[in-house]
C-alpha cells in the first residue's frame, strides 16, 4: 500500500461534461455512457474503476478518437487544454473534431495510450527502434539521428538494459514485461500531456506489475504529465491514484480523492468492489462477490441501475435515478442512501475491519516516510 497524498490542483488539462455515448447494434441501441463528468489536472492521476462493461474503456477511447464505427456521441463535451505550436494555450472540444483530426493533431503528441496487451500495440514486422521513432518523426521536425538518440534514451528511461541492442530487435524477441516497457516508451516519445493506461499490467506477473507501476509513477513525477488509469484492480488504484471515479452501467456513481473513496466509501457498489479484493489478513475463508449481473443497456433503465443487485435498495431506487450527493470534501455519491431523509446504513463488518487495517497500514507507512524525509533534511 502506498502513501495516500492529495496533490494540489493547479492547471486543468481535461474537462468532460455530460458525456453520453451510444452504439447501434443488430439488437438495438446500447446507451453505453450516461452523463459522465470528469476533470483532470496537470500532474495528477485519476483511476476509473468498475466491472467489465461499465464504460471505462469507451470513455477514454472517445477522448483518443478511437470510438468504434457503430458508436456515436449523443451529447456532451470533452474540453482539452494544451500548448499549441505557437506556444499559446488553446482549448478544444474533442467531440467536435473528426477521428482523423484527433489522431493526426493529438494522438501520441499530446495524448498517448498504453493498452492492456502490448502485442496488439506493436507491429511484429518493425523493429522496436523504428516504432519508437515513428511518432517523433511524424509530429516533430527532427532528424532520424536525433530521433534514434531519443529512442535509445527512452529505452534506458523505462528500464530496458542494452538499449542499443534492443533498438534493433523485434517485439517477439522481448519478454512480456519488456514489451510493455517499449509500449510505454512509445507513448512517451513525444512528451504527451496526458497518458492513458488501459489495464497496463493485467497480463503481467505481480513482480513485473509492481515495476511497471513504479516506472509510470516515476516518469509522471519527472515530466508532470497527467495519468488516467483504467482498471478493475483496486490494489493497483491504491498504489497509483490521487482520485477515483467508480463507474457502473455507463455512469460515474462515486468519486473523490483516494482517502475519501477508500476509507469512507458510501455507495453499496463501491463497498462490494472493496470487499471483493483478496485479503490475506482475514479469518474468513469466503471470497466476497457482488450478487447478480450488470443491467442490459439495450433496455431503458428506470431508477438506480444498481438497485436489483443492491441489498440496501430503497423503494425510490426503482423509481428515480439518484442525483450526485455531496457527502463532504470532493466526495460525490449517486445513491439515494446519501439523501438526508434515507435510513442510516452501516458498512458491513467485514469491510469495516478491512478499512481499519488499511488505515493502520497507511498511517504506519506515512510515519516511516516522514521519518525518512526528516533524516534527509537533517543530513
Amino acid at each position: 500500500m502506498t502513501v495516500f497524498q492529495k496533490k494540489p490542483k493547479d492547471e486543468r488539462v481535461l474537462s468532460v461534461r455530460n458525456l453520453n455515448i451510444s452504439f447501434e447494434t443488430a439488437n438495438g441501441t446500447v446507451k453505453a455512457i450516461r452523463g459522465v463528468r470528469m476533470d483532470l489536472y496537470r500532474g495528477e492521476t485519476i483511476a476509473i474503476v468498475g466491472e467489465s462493461g461499465s464504460g471505462k474503456s469507451v470513455t477514454v477511447k472517445t477522448i483518443m478518437g478511437i470510438l468504434a464505427s457503430n458508436g456515436k456521441i449523443d451529447s456532451g463535451s470533452i474540453m482539452y487544454t494544451f500548448t499549441n505550436e505557437k506556444g499559446e494555450k488553446e482549448t478544444v472540444d474533442m467531440t467536435k473534431l473528426s477521428q482523423k483530426e484527433i489522431r493526426y493533431r493529438f494522438n501520441g503528441k499530446h495524448i498517448a495510450m498504453v493498452f492492456q496487451d502490448p502485442m496488439t500495440s506493436l507491429d511484429p514486422t518493425m523493429t522496436i527502434g523504428k516504432q519508437i521513432m515513428e511518432g517523433m518523426l511524424l509530429h516533430e521536425k527532427i532528424s532520424k539521428q536525433e530521433a534514434k538518440e531519443r529512442a535509445i534514451k527512452l529505452l534506458t528511461d523505462v528500464g530496458i538494459e542494452n538499449p542499443d541492442k534492443r533498438f534493433k530487435q523485434y517485439p517477439h524477441q522481448l519478454s512480456g514485461g519488456m514489451r510493455q516497457r517499449v509500449v510505454i516508451a512509445i507513448a512517451l516519445s513525444c512528451n504527451p500531456d496526458i497518458l492513458i493506461c488501459d489495464e497496463p499490467t493485467t497480463a503481467l506477473d505481480v513482480t513485473i506489475q509492481a515495476k511497471i507501476l513504479e516506472l509510470i509513477k516515476k516518469i509522471q513525477d519527472e515530466k508532470q504529465i497527467s495519468v488516467i488509469y483504467i482498471t478493475h484492480d483496486l490494489g493497483v488504484v491504491a498504489k497509483v491514484a490521487d482520485y477515483v471515479d467508480v463507474m457502473y452501467a455507463g455512469r460515474i456513481i462515486e468519486k473523490g480523492n483516494i482517502n475519501e473513496v477508500f476509507y469512507d466509501p458510501r455507495h453499496p457498489y463501491t463497498w462490494g468492489l472493496l470487499a471483493s479484493m483478496p485479503d490475506t489478513d482475514t479469518d474468513s475463508k469466503r471470497l466476497f462477490a457482488i450478487p447478480g449481473t450488470p443491467p442490459n443497456l439495450l433496455e431503458e433503465i428506470t431508477g438506480d441501475a444498481f438497485a436489483p443487485r443492491n441489498p440496501y435498495a430503497l423503494a425510490i431506487d426503482y423509481q428515480a435515478e439518484p442525483p450526485m450527493f455531496t457527502v463532504g470534501g470532493q466526495h460525490r455519491v449517486a445513491s439515494w442512501l446519501c439523501d438526508p431523509r434515507a435510513p442510516q446504513i452501516d458498512l458491513p463488518d467485514q469491510l469495516k475491519d478491512r478499512l481499519e487495517r488499511m488505515r493502520a497500514e497507511n498511517e504506519a507507512i506515512n510515519a516511516v516516510a516522514a521519518e525518512i524525509q526528516q533524516n534527509r533534511e537533517g543530513v
